[in-house]
C-alpha cells in the first residue's frame, strides 16, 4: 500500500516569523517530495528480483529506502513541533533533569541550529531509551541519529525549510522556530515512550 501525506499537522497562517508561504511550500514539495520518493522507490524494490540483482542496485535502493523513510517521518516531526504551546509538568522536570532547566535545553538546541546554518541536516530533542534522559542530538541525510533513541521534537536545517523567508540568515530562522515550539506535542509524545 502506498504511502500517503498525512494532513500539515500546523497552523500554517498561525506562526510566529514564519510564513504561511514557507509553510505550506515545505509541507507539500518537500514533505510530499520525499512521500512520492518514497512511493517510488517502495515500488522498485517490489519489483526487483533479489536473487540475481546486482548488489549495488540492493544497497543502493536500501540506502535510499532508508533516506526517503527518515525524510518523511522527520517532515511529519517537524510539522508537529510547530504551533507554540507549553511543555507538561513532566516534560519541564525531564528538561530540568537532563538539561538544567527549560532555557539551558533552549540554548543549546538553538546553538546546535544555528552551528547548521549554511549546511544541511535535522536538530532533535530525542529520548534516549537506553539511558531513560532526553537528549538533543543531530542527524545528517536524514539518517544519522543517535541508535536507541526517539525523537520527539525536530528542526529542520535543510535550506529548503527557511531560505525563502530568511536567505542565508539561518541563525533567525532557528528564532523564530524556538518561538513556535509546540512543547505540548512533545510532552505526549514522552508520556507514550516514557510509558505514562
Amino acid at each position: 500500500m502506498p504511502y500517503e501525506m498525512k494532513p500539515l499537522a500546523c497552523n500554517p497562517a498561525g506562526m510566529n516569523g514564519l510564513s504561511e508561504k514557507i509553510i505550506v511550500s515545505h509541507y507539500e514539495n518537500n514533505y510530499g517530495g520525499a512521500v512520492k520518493r518514497l512511493n517510488a522507490i517502495e515500488q522498485k524494490l517490489a519489483e526487483l528480483d533479489w536473487a540475481s540483482a546486482p548488489v549495488f542496485v540492493v544497497n543502493g535502493l536500501k540506502r535510499e529506502e532508508l533516506i526517503a523513510s527518515n525524510s518523511m517521518i522527520l517532515h511529519e516531526l517537524f510539522f508537529e513541533s510547530l504551533g507554540a504551546s507549553a511543555a507538561s509538568a513532566e516534560l519541564q522536570w525531564q528538561i530540568e533533569q537532563d538539561f538544567g532547566g527549560m532555557d539551558k535545553w533552549a540554548a543549546q538546541f538553538s546553538a546546535m541550529g544555528k552551528a547548521q546554518g549554511g549546511g544541511s541536516g535535522w536538530v532533535l530533542l530525542a529520548w534516549s531509551h537506553r539511558d531513560r534522559k532526553l537528549i538533543n542530538t543531530w542527524a545528517a541525510d536524514h539518517t544519522n541519529n543517535f541508535a536507541g533513541a526517539t525523537p520527539i521534537l525536530a528542526l529542520d536545517m535543510y535550506e529548503h525549510s527557511y531560505h525563502m523567508d530568511f536567505g542565508a540568515a539561518a541563525a533567525k530562522y532557528v528564532e523564530a522556530f524556538m518561538n513556535n515550539l509546540n512543547l505540548a506535542s512533545a510532552s505526549i509524545k514522552l508520556a507514550a515512550l516514557k510509558g505514562n
